[in-house]
């Protein structure tokens, strides 16, 4: 198979859920568990971890601060560009407000056309998960809301919305993942659809 058309199949996967499942079910670096419970609750998350922003500082104000590197912005936008080329759809960005998150969320925005982008508290690196599914369960059905936030909040929030603390998942700096929230009675469920690297992100598209 030619590049053009290996590149042209992948697109396709990435906005088809049940081809994505397929790819992804071959790839070492996905992970997809089902949900054992069934509503007709369905939220599609986008989960985005912060670009590359330097050494951690010790004093939590400082850190807060920390923007991304020069590098680290350069490569949010090549994966913005590349979740463009590659179909992702959304209407709504929610960030940490911490400055890094902050800079990444506005990349996304700016690449993705995207027109609502708001700071929630609760995607800090110590916010609430619960208030977090509170505000997520608001949100009409069928959203698809981009969350752009830090490690190790985001796999852990992914791995009590698919019910286990055990499931190795690693999300780098840059990477995304998706989840479908099938309920939040009488606790949050749901399952992962895919979880995408950086370098994978910009090869598929």
């Amino acid at each position: 198979m030619t590049e053009p058309k290996r590149g042209r199949r992948q697109r396709r996967a990435f906005s088809d859920d049940k081809e994505v499942e397929t790819k992804m079910a071959t790839s070492p670096t996905s992970v997809r568990i089902p949900s054992k419970t069934a509503t007709s609750t369905s939220i599609d998350i986008f989960i985005l971890r912060h670009g590359e922003a330097g050494n951690r500082m010790t004093v939590a104000e400082k850190d807060s601060e920390r923007p991304l590197t020069p590098e680290g912005r350069a490569a949010m936008q090549k994966i913005a560009r590349s979740l463009k080329a590659i179909g992702l759809q959304t209407d709504r960005i929610y960030t940490s407000p911490l400055r890094r998150a902050q800079e990444t969320a506005e990349i996304a925005a700016r690449v993705l056309n995207v027109p609502t982008l708001e700071e929630w508290d609760e995607l800090k690196p110590d916010g609430s998960k619960a208030a977090l599914y509170r505000k997520l369960a608001r949100l009409e059905q069928d959203s698809r809301p981009i969350l752009v936030g830090h490690e190790p909040y985001l796999t852990s929030m992914i791995g009590e919305i698919i019910g286990t603390t055990s499931a190795k998942i690693v999300l780098k700096k840059g990477g995304v993942g998706k989840v479908r929230i099938t309920s939040f009675t009488p606790r949050v469920s749901g399952e992962l659809r895919w979880l995408l690297t950086p370098k994978i992100i910009t090869k598929i598209s």
